[in-house]
């Protein structure tokens, strides 16, 4: 049966608390008017308090099936039952407990209880009657077998629905673990592929250039290293760790870019610049810009043959925009997409930029291709901030207020 705590669990038992003490009142008020002075009147008097006061501490214990709660279970019952002894007009009370015993029993267990406490509304009830009641006897089981089947649908949808969000965590959590490999391991080992062939390339030749590709391709694999316990342990990319904030991880992942896949070496010259003066960003969003520009340049050094590549990070207020332009083939966005979802620099993978879009998506903002066959592509993420900043204007790039590195 159920024991989470949720909404709807919560307004059912304050509900069922609440019909509980009305019908206890309305037994006790009832045998008080019907047998005033009777020798019985002090014990039911005092049976209710003891019943009440039980029914107060239940919520005290909570609602899995441990000793302690059965324990309270069964001493509630007990005196209940007692109760019905002596005065059947308590019998009512059962609706209740069956609730309570649903909660707090296994299925069997609860439905036995059920089975009891509906027998003994029905004695009770027939003591109370002059003669045989079809009605007396019937009544009490369909109430019974509604409220059990209420509960029971109730239970099994809650069952569902946590199944469900389960089942969602897990595909949102193995979509992150996608795109973490995607952009920190499988990245890696790509750039690690390309400075080992290059090392092999010229190992006979200049051995002191295909050292220098080895050492690389090292230290590479030390980083991805790193990037992978980072996000096994759910933390964000290595170079936000360090310090300096987006406009620097940036800065550290052109440096990069260019030491290993510059120029002389099969790669694109990059640049990083800073356009507008720095913002303040939450975590997710400078993890999700990083990791959209990781991908981006992953396409670039891979599909694009391009000979430079520019990357601009722009404050404009009330949104931050990431560029990735490169000068490549190029290709033709509509055309991939129509041919299978992926767009052409990334169809290799089957990653890429729908990975990217993914990212840009889950932190409020969109993401944007422009490209044409032969004229380069630009990639462009725009992500909306949430209070407005003073405005500020976007400058060309390289021009006045811009903050610019060259790799």
């Amino acid at each position: 049966m159920r024991h989470e705590q949720d909404p709807d669990a919560r307004w059912l038992a304050a509900v069922m608390h609440a019909a509980f003490f009305l019908l206890l009142a309305a037994s006790l008020t009832r045998f008080l008017l019907r047998h005033p002075g009777e020798a019985r009147t002090p014990w039911i008097i005092a049976l209710s308090v003891v019943l009440a006061l039980l029914y107060v501490l239940g919520p005290a214990l909570g609602f899995r099936p441990t000793p302690r709660r059965l324990a309270w279970l069964g001493t509630v019952v007990a005196v209940w039952v007692v109760l019905v002894l002596l005065a059947p007009s308590f019998a009512w009370c059962a609706v209740p407990l069956f609730y309570t015993g649903l909660r707090a029993l296994p299925p069997r267990a609860a439905l036995a209880l059920v089975a009891v406490l509906t027998a003994l509304v029905v004695g009770a009830q027939l003591r109370l009657s002059s003669g045989f009641d079809p009605n007396l006897v019937l009544a009490p089981p369909a109430v019974a077998a509604v409220a059990t089947a209420v509960f029971v649908h109730m239970d099994r949808q809650a069952e569902r629905l946590a199944a469900t969000e389960r089942r969602e965590g897990t595909l949102a959590e193995r979509q992150r673990l996608s795109m973490e490999i995607h952009d920190t391991i499988a990245q890696g080992l790509s750039s690690q592929q390309m400075l080992l062939q290059a090392a092999e390339r010229v190992w006979d030749t200049d051995p002191d250039a295909a050292r220098a590709h080895v050492r690389t391709a090292a230290g590479v694999a030390e980083r991805d290293l790193a990037e992978a316990r980072r996000f096994v342990r759910g933390l964000g990319p290595a170079d936000l760790a360090e310090g300096g904030g987006l406009p620097e991880a940036l800065r550290a992942l052109t440096r990069r870019e260019s030491a290993q896949h510059g120029s002389g070496r099969g790669g694109p010259h990059v640049r990083c610049l800073i356009d507008g003066t720095p913002l303040p960003l939450p975590d997710h969003v400078q993890s999700a810009l990083l990791r959209i520009a990781q991908g981006a340049l992953a396409n670039v050094r891979e599909h694009a043959e391009a000979g430079a590549a520019v990357l601009t990070l722009s404050y404009l207020g009330d949104q931050v925009v990431l560029d990735v332009a490169d000068d490549g083939r190029g290709f033709q966005p509509g055309a991939a997409a129509a041919a299978g979802g992926a767009t052409g620099e990334g169809s290799v993978r089957g990653h890429g930029l729908p990975a990217m879009r993914a990212r840009a998506a889950q932190v409020g903002g969109t993401l944007t291709v422009e490209s044409a066959p032969g004229e380069g592509t630009v990639v462009s993420a725009a992500v909306p901030l949430g209070q407005t900043p003073p405005p500020t204007s976007r400058t060309p790039r390289g021009g006045p207020g811009t903050q610019e590195e060259t790799s």
